[in-house]
């Protein structure tokens, strides 16, 4: 059986041109070719710092998305839930995660050994309607008067609401494309992304985060900002600094948060001209692939609407869509572990989009904030003497199958998917002539199989090689998985 996704001569053009347009502007990661970030979500800037130097930089992972670094509320009746961060007070760098000397040491510390941070910028919006107090940096707000002089922002600087047509000036689930754009989300306040002085304020924001060495950003909720005015901003951006390991001209890289379902009146390919976009679409796809194995040809299916393949962010979960939120259907992550490993290795072997890998923290309710000291404070990230985590923090990304598929997502970079191998109950398929991938539903395996490598021996990374592959002058190789809770197999010509 071919899958879906190999059946058209365009995915090719598609995959050719990706290698273009990820050599330029915001479409480049700026991490070396490194093909793999980590959300480390809601960890603190000194733990993020400690994991880049300790752990991430020696797994070459390509670099960290940290929660949003802006100031933002306190909403101590919801126990200070994860959402606070994405409610903006100002853009002073003084968060729940640390202060700004604590955010720029991070920064540096983790350019300096090849690990680049990417910030989750929130600049659609303001706090929520019916709140006003003090911010985490000490920041006055009143946001039913559209008072936030930390910025500054006043009433001039939001979305006028002749502009939305709803009755109580949210986006509703039936909204028009103009609405989406123009009416709160969430009662949230929407910034008018149309003037010159909110274009500026938000571009001198992500100047300062470019500054302090910021390599990227994701943009939240992009879904409701107008192109145009996203394009306006980056517009006004600096390069990179030289001075923390970025080339000269290098261009701050861009993706954007835009859930797109192929049934709403906004398509994620309206941002393509401005980063990547991320393709919730594979989430739940990837889901019903892992529950039955015959659907993994179809995964990737660009005739079904999904993003192209060099405008693609590609993830298994995010912090949004494991707690049920965004819309989204059936999705895996860390609470099925066995299941979920066998979608971030699939999701690593496939030659589509940019990947990222979330790594949380456990949680009973989907409001529940980090794990914290008796004093409210985030908790330090624990390591145990085996490398797991502990106090809470889940740490997906230090997880074997994660770890070695890394090395092998980096190894094959720039091949395409061959000798693709699907019998109802385990999956095979090779990166060229530089990687053999296979996994086994049930965790069993044992037939030949056309590897697409090079005559000689080769070790199973996925298992640390307790197995081995032997190829023959013609490919074809036996190929045998005996392992229930890691039922993968990866080898290739460029791993250690």
């Amino acid at each position: 059986m071919i899958p879906h996704f190999l059946r058209s001569k365009m995915l090719k053009l598609l995959m050719l041109l990706s290698l273009v347009h990820l050599g330029y502007s915001q479409f480049n990661a700026n991490c070396d070719g490194k093909q793999v970030m980590v959300h480390l979500f809601e960890w603190k800037w000194t733990d993020i710092a400690a994991e880049c130097e300790r752990y991430l930089a020696g797994a070459n992972y390509c670099g960290v998305q940290v929660s949003p670094p802006n100031e933002h509320i306190l909403r101590t009746d919801f126990d200070y839930p994860w959402w606070q961060r994405y409610q903006p007070i100002s853009y002073k760098l003084d968060s729940r995660s640390g202060s700004e000397s604590e955010f720029i040491d991070m920064v540096h510390r983790c350019n300096k050994v090849g690990v680049r941070i990417y910030v989750d910028a929130v600049i659609n919006h303001m706090a929520g309607k019916g709140q006003r107090g003090v911010g985490s940096a000490g920041s006055s707000f009143d946001v039913d008067r559209y008072d936030f002089p930390g910025v500054p922002y006043t009433a001039d600087d939001f979305t006028p609401s002749s502009l939305c047509t709803s009755l109580d000036g949210d986006v509703g689930i039936n909204s028009s494309p103009s609405d989406i754009r123009n009416c709160n989300l969430y009662g949230l306040v929407d910034l008018n992304g149309r003037s010159e002085y909110v274009r500026k304020t938000i571009a001198g924001y992500l100047n300062r985060l470019i500054e302090i060495g910021v390599a990227g950003i994701r943009i939240d909720a992009a879904k409701y900002m107008w192109p145009r005015d996203i394009e306006a901003i980056l517009s006004q951006l600096n390069d990179l600094p030289t001075d923390q390991g970025f080339p000269a001209g290098s261009k701050l890289f861009v993706f954007q948060e835009v859930v797109d379902y192929s049934n709403g009146p906004v398509a994620a390919s309206e941002y393509y001209d401005t980063g990547l976009v991320t393709e919730f679409r594979y989430c739940e796809r990837v889901a019903a692939g892992i529950n039955n194995y015959a659907d993994l040809g179809n995964v990737v299916n660009l005739a079904a609407g999904m993003a192209r393949p060099d405008r693609a962010f590609v993830f298994v979960d995010n912090h949004d869509n494991q707690r049920g939120h965004g819309g989204a259907g059936v999705v895996l992550s860390f609470k099925t572990p066995r299941q979920y490993k066998q979608a971030v290795a699939f999701t690593l072997a496939l030659p589509y989009g940019f990947t990222r890998i979330m790594s949380s923290y456990d949680f009973d309710d989907s409001n529940q904030g980090p794990p914290r000291n008796e004093d409210l404070s985030t908790a330090d990230v624990t390591i145990n003497p085996d490398g797991s985590c502990a106090g809470g923090w889940i740490c997906e990304h230090r997880w074997n199958v994660m770890n070695k598929m890394v090395q092998f997502r980096n190894a094959v970079k720039g091949t395409w998917m061959q000798n693709y191998w699907n019998n109802g109950n385990a999956v095979a398929f090779s990166r060229g002539r530089s990687g053999f991938f296979a996994m086994a539903k049930d965790g069993a395996l044992d037939t030949v199989l056309q590897t697409g490598l090079p005559a000689g021996h080769y070790c199973n990374i996925v298992d640390g090689c307790a197995t081995s592959v032997q190829v023959a002058p013609d490919g074809m190789a036996q190929i045998r998985i005996n392992n229930t809770e890691e039922p993968i197999l990866a080898i290739c010509v460029d791993c250690n």
